[in-house]
């Protein structure tokens, strides 16, 4: 496996164009990556999590050769910046969207104590992956029980009901969201009063680095990400009636290292993953952790 997604149009492991099936609702690129590819074994995401990496907390990074065990770590760091920003949320319900294979969920519940965890991803075949991998939580000791649960579903059409959750965040997804105003309504609609939403990913700075990324970049080419606009991000969090919209630019512990580990490893170092270092330090994109608060 490579250390990026395969082009588009390569034969999936079925031998057919572009894998499997599409399921429906999901454009081609995203079926096909999340689907027959199945983008959490490429090496550059060692240990399944599918996400860039928060770097700031893996110690004495500098001057050594990073290690797969930094790699996950960076992975599973990014989580817990996110899952920080609810202030002890012990006992609390949340939900995740786009889960991926459910392994934030499980730390989410392990390490922060959280009442349930709900689980939302809107490719069939992740939530099964989610379901296998965390198949002991599911099946495990009485205790156990509903705390954790794997739905198939839309961001921008969360089935869920009203006000029934906490807390609502989303690690390095949002970029696939085909309409982004439309998951800050329902994030907004599904949050209790004072509920909390912390939401992490990569976003164009300017609209005007937006309409360069698609000529550096393949994925917001080819269909798989769509380059918004943070400040526009921002701000339909607002109209969606969430308060206390916050952005903070983490890019500096995300792009450098993750270009460095990628420069360390046995696969072709020439490929387009690097020229997202390329992308930030030319100013067209950040990585960003964004916060809000449902009315009280």
């Amino acid at each position: 496996m490579t250390q990026q997604p395969p082009p588009a149009g390569a034969a999936g492991p079925s031998g057919h164009p572009d894998g499997a099936a599409r399921p429906p609702d999901l454009p081609e690129r995203v079926a096909t990556l999340y689907g027959a590819y199945d983008l959490s074994t490429v090496p550059a995401f060692a240990g399944g999590f599918i996400n860039f990496g928060y770097w700031a907390r893996v110690p004495h990074t500098a001057g050594r050769r990073l290690t797969e065990a930094d790699r996950v770590r960076s992975e599973q760091d990014l989580y817990r910046l996110v899952l920080d920003t609810f202030g002890g949320p012990r006992g609390r319900t949340a939900l995740e969207v786009g889960c991926g294979r459910g392994l934030g969920c499980a730390l989410a519940l392990r390490e922060y104590g959280l009442g349930a965890v709900t689980g939302l991803d809107a490719h069939p075949d992740q939530i099964a992956r989610a379901r296998e991998v965390n198949a002991e939580l599911l099946d495990g000791p009485a205790r156990d029980a509903g705390r954790l649960e794997f739905v198939l579903g839309a961001a921008e059409r969360l089935p869920l009901p009203d006000g029934c959750v906490d807390c609502v965040y989303s690690v390095e997804a949002a970029q696939h969201f085909r309409a982004l105003p439309a998951f800050a309504r329902e994030a907004a609609r599904v949050l209790r009063a004072g509920g909390r939403l912390a939401l992490t990913t990569f976003f164009a700075r300017t609209p005007a680095a937006a309409r360069e990324l698609p000529a550096l970049l393949p994925p917001y080419a080819d269909g798989l990400d769509v380059p918004y606009v943070v400040d526009e991000v921002a701000a339909e969090l607002a109209a969606a009636g969430l308060r206390e919209v916050a952005v903070r630019a983490i890019g500096e512990e995300v792009w450098e290292p993750y270009d460095r580990y990628l420069a360390q490893q046995a696969a072709p170092r020439d490929r387009w993953a690097r020229r997202y270092l390329t992308a930030y330090e030319t100013g067209l994109l950040d990585y960003y952790l964004l916060t809000a608060s449902a009315a009280g």
